[in-house]
């Protein structure tokens, strides 16, 4: 995807404000999201990046500009209305069914298409092995497993995903990477992946954009940020 000039996006934000109440947390906001490619957003803490996720699937208030999906506009349309049509939302509390079994928090929301819950089963095993257990019963790691299984059975074309890694043992945090990494085989999802762990996060993706107070002040190849240190302290002021 090297000409994305060439590409017509999947999701397109221009001159987007939206915040909470009154108070405005993104500003004149601009983001294009291209089929099939892994966009990571990175910034400081407090900058906005958890409020674009929470924009685009519609849990903001909407102050101006225009979210195009698919080339349908976006910002008028309920988040269920959102989801249904092929956007998924994974947040960093997981927010996995706490009564419900693992299977049963996959069965009662999963669409065909590619995805399904074997699938899922092939990209977590572990989840296979707690089919049973109920959301209350399952690990951090697990839950994280099943917040990711439950929103690929939606089966979208785009994946918002919110600090996936945070909390996670090291060996989870590398099997979970792999799954991101896997996820796209065979589909044409994108994927949004918000990350405060940014040399993970920049390793697994095509693209980056970096947020400072709700608006993009630098945006290029994952690759080239990963590779110059000077750009990670000019944008993010620390290093890791």
């Amino acid at each position: 995807m090297s000409d994305l000039s060439q590409v017509t996006p999947l999701l397109s934000m221009r001159n987007v404000n939206a915040g909470y109440g009154a108070a405005r947390v993104l500003h004149s906001f601009n983001l294009d999201i291209y089929p099939g490619e892994t966009l990571v957003v990175i910034g400081r803490n407090g900058v906005g990046k958890t409020t674009l996720a929470e924009t685009i699937i519609g849990l903001t208030d909407h102050h101006s500009g225009d979210i195009y999906f698919q080339g349908k506009q976006l910002q008028k349309l309920p988040p269920y209305q959102r989801n249904r049509s092929g956007i998924a939302w994974v947040p960093q509390q997981r927010e996995v069914f706490q009564s419900l079994t693992v299977e049963e928090n996959m069965s009662v929301v999963q669409r065909p298409g590619h995805w399904d819950i074997e699938r899922v089963y092939g990209l977590f095993p572990r989840l296979r092995e707690r089919r049973v257990n109920y959301g209350d019963q399952l690990s951090g790691g697990e839950q994280q497993m099943l917040a990711l299984g439950r929103a690929l059975v939606t089966n979208p074309s785009l994946l918002l995903l919110d600090e996936p890694v945070e909390g996670l043992a090291p060996i989870i945090v590398i099997e979970m990477l792999r799954a991101i990494d896997l996820m796209r085989i065979g589909s044409n999802m994108s994927i949004l992946l918000i990350e405060q762990k940014y040399e993970l996060a920049l390793a697994h993706s095509e693209r980056c954009v970096v947020i400072d107070h709700g608006s993009v002040v630098h945006e290029g190849p994952s690759a080239d940020m990963l590779a110059d240190k000077s750009l990670v302290d000019r944008f993010l002021g620390l290093t890791q």
